[in-house]
């Protein structure tokens, strides 16, 4: 199973990708990641801390500017496991595209199927809108 969401962003693709790569200041904007502590580097196990779960992913993805992305698992293995991705893509200088998606897979998908489409949709959107105005304010500064 796969969320995908997108929103266009009036700011150039250095300035959302601080914004997206500063943890420390997640809890001052993020409504959906309350925080992510660790290391940004592949192969880095990071904690990351939703209203609802915590979780320690391994970041899998890096390449500056462009994308981030870990793979988690909700206890063991293949019981409920998610790669968490974010991509910018750049539409011009000063407009990007920022794609955030998540590949569900293990037992417990189809129980939860329902819970994901709405509550993690409306999640990643909600971070989406967030990350706008924070980058569209920070490009604005700069």
């Amino acid at each position: 199973m796969k969320i995908e969401t997108s929103i266009n962003i009036r700011a150039n693709k250095k300035d959302i990708w601080e914004v997206l790569m500063d943890f420390n200041e997640y809890s001052s904007w993020n409504p959906f990641i309350k925080s992510i502590k660790g290391i940004a580097s592949i192969g880095m196990t990071l904690e990351i801390t939703l209203p609802t779960m915590k979780f320690k992913p391994v970041v899998q993805v890096k390449k500056n500017e462009e994308c981030f992305s870990w793979q988690g698992k909700l206890w063991i293995k293949g019981l409920f496991d998610g790669h968490h991705q974010f991509e910018i893509k750049e539409i011009d200088e000063n407009n990007c595209l920022f794609i955030h998606r998540e590949e569900f897979s293990g037992l417990l998908v189809p129980m939860l199927k329902k819970q994901l489409e709405t509550d993690t949709r409306q999640g990643f959107e909600a971070m989406n809108k967030a990350l706008k105005e924070r980058a569209e304010k920070a490009q604005k500064n700069s």
